[in-house]
């Protein structure tokens, strides 16, 4: 059975191993300890072990932004990307969500197209050759 809670400080080299797992390194350990530090990070447990994280901010227009979700690469397809993303749904601070992913990434487009998220826009010259996709969605609060 899956929970989800806030993240804590003491969870931050289990959340980063499994960035590095993903990304094949560390870099994002200083961005990852600054949003649990203020509150922007999620997890995703299983038999208390974390399977996936979420990391938001508010600094988007005033509107909420979903940076990162990861989810372990052994914990894939098992709804726990769409389990962090509707939870955020329940707690975000404002009424719009925003998030984005990479044009090559079709398992992401998938989760976000199921939850009811509209495509929004794309920026160029982010990772060459690979536009980055902007998802929205309203929030009925």
């Amino acid at each position: 059975m899956e929970h989800i809670t806030i993240a804590k400080l003491n969870e931050l080299d289990e959340i980063v191993r499994i960035d590095a797992e993903v990304i094949g390194d560390e870099s994002r350990r200083t961005y990852i300890k600054k949003a649990i530090e203020e509150g922007c990070c999620l997890v995703a447990k299983v038999n208390r072990s974390i399977v996936g994280f979420l990391v938001y901010n508010t600094h988007f227009f005033e509107c909420s932004f979903i940076s990162l979700v990861v989810v372990k690469p052994s914990e894939r397809r098992k709804g726990y990307a769409k389990s962090l993303i509707k939870y955020f749904e329940n707690i975000s601070p404002t009424e719009k969500i925003f998030s984005s992913t990479n044009q090559s990434n079709e398992r992401m487009h998938k989760v976000f197209l199921s939850l009811g998220y509209s495509k929004s826009g794309f920026i160029d010259n982010l990772d060459e050759g690979d536009p980055e996709i902007i998802y929205f969605k309203q929030l009925k609060k």
